[in-house]
C-alpha cells in the first residue's frame, strides 16, 4: 500500500506559505532553436498549473530533466531529488520511494531543478492498486503520416465506443497521439493490463497493414504501433499541458475529437500558444465508467502475436 511521507504532517496537508524563492539561472537556455530559457519553463508552468493540477493530484510522476539544456544530457527522475521539497511530496510503494507535485508549489519545484517533461502512473496513490486511466499511444513508423495517425485515433475512439467506453484524444507534441480513458477505479492492474494488451493486439490481428502491437522496428515500418505498455504498474504516459524535451518547446495538448480532425501535427501547440487552447477536457474527471466484464473477458481471449509473446 502506498502512502506519503509522514502522512498527517502539516507538510504534507497544508500548501507551503513561504513566498517562493527566484528561479535561480532564469536566463539559462534550455531550448537552443527557439531561445526558450528555464525562466520561460518556470513561466509556462505557473500559467497551466489550474489545468495541470487535477491530473497531478495524488499522482506518481517522473521527470525528464535537462541540467543544461535539450540538447545535452536528458534524463528522467523518478525518485525524490535532494533538496526539491517546496510541493513535492516523497510516496512510498512496494519498498520504493516515488514522487508527486502538488500543484503550482510542485510544478515551480520541479521546473527548479530543471524539469521539462512531467509524466504520470495511471492510478493515483491514495489507491495505487486500482487506476483511474488508460492509454493508448498511437506512435507511427518514420514513414507514416501525421494524417494516418489522427484516422488511426478516431478508429481506436470509435472501436472504444463500441464497448460503451467514452475517450479523450491528446496530441503528445512528439509524433502521436494518446487516446485516455477515464476509469471510475473499479479494476485492478491486471484487468487494465490484460484488457489494453488484447485490444492492441485485436486491432494489429484486424488490421495488420495498419496496426502493430509489438515494439520491434522491424515490425512497424510502415505502421503505427499501439503501445498498450503505458497501462503496466509503474509505467508512465506524459501528462495534459506538459511540455516536451523537443525542438521548438511544444506541449502535450488535450483536444476534442472535433479539434483533432483539424490538426496538421502532432506538435501544434509550444510553450508560446499551448494555453490559448481552451480545455478540451473539462468533463474528463466527470465520466465515471468501467470495462465491462464481457469486454474484458473478450480482451482476455486474444491471442498474441509470436513476435509479441
Amino acid at each position: 500500500m502506498a502512502s506519503p511521507n509522514k502522512p498527517g504532517s502539516k507538510q504534507e496537508t497544508a500548501p507551503h506559505s513561504d513566498p517562493p524563492s527566484a528561479i535561480t539561472h532564469a536566463e539559462r537556455v534550455v531550448y537552443p532553436d527557439c531561445g526558450v530559457t528555464k525562466g520561460d519553463v518556470a513561466r509556462y508552468y505557473e500559467a497551466a498549473a489550474a489545468r495541470m493540477a487535477p491530473h497531478l493530484e495524488t499522482r506518481l510522476v517522473s521527470l525528464v530533466r535537462a541540467p543544461e539544456n535539450i540538447e545535452a544530457e536528458l534524463f528522467y527522475q523518478r525518485h525524490p531529488i535532494k533538496g526539491a521539497t517546496d510541493g513535492v511530496i516523497p510516496v512510498e510503494t512496494n519498498g520504493e520511494t516515488y514522487i508527486a507535485l502538488r500543484g503550482a508549489e510542485g510544478l515551480r519545484t520541479a521546473a527548479q531543478f530543471g524539469a521539462l517533461e512531467i509524466h504520470g502512473w495511471m492510478a493515483r496513490y491514495d489507491r495505487i492498486e486500482t487506476p483511474d486511466r488508460m492509454v493508448f499511444d498511437l506512435d507511427p513508423a518514420e514513414d507514416v503520416g501525421f494524417s494516418e495517425v489522427r484516422s488511426a485515433a478516431l478508429a481506436v475512439r470509435d472501436r472504444l465506443q463500441a464497448m460503451g467506453l467514452r475517450s479523450f484524444p491528446m496530441i503528445t507534441g512528439g509524433k502521436g497521439v494518446h487516446v485516455t480513458l477515464p476509469l471510475d477505479r473499479a479494476l485492478t492492474w491486471s484487468d487494465t493490463e490484460i484488457f489494453a494488451a488484447g485490444f492492441a493486439q485485436s486491432l494489429a490481428h484486424e488490421e495488420p497493414q495498419r496496426f502493430v502491437a509489438t515494439m520491434s522496428k522491424k515490425l512497424r515500418q510502415g505502421r503505427i504501433f499501439v503501445d498498450w505498455l503505458r497501462n503496466a504498474r509503474a509505467a508512465t504516459a506524459i501528462l495534459p499541458w506538459s511540455l516536451r524535451a523537443r525542438r521548438g518547446a511544444p506541449v502535450a495538448t488535450p483536444l476534442t475529437w472535433e479539434s483533432l480532425a483539424a490538426m496538421e501535427s502532432a506538435n501544434a501547440f509550444t510553450l508560446k500558444t499551448a494555453l490559448d487552447a481552451p480545455d478540451a477536457w473539462p468533463d474528463f474527471f466527470s465520466t465515471p465508467q468501467t470495462i465491462a466484464a464481457e469486454a474484458l473477458a473478450a480482451m482476455r481471449r486474444v491471442k498474441p502475436d509470436r513476435a509479441f509473446s
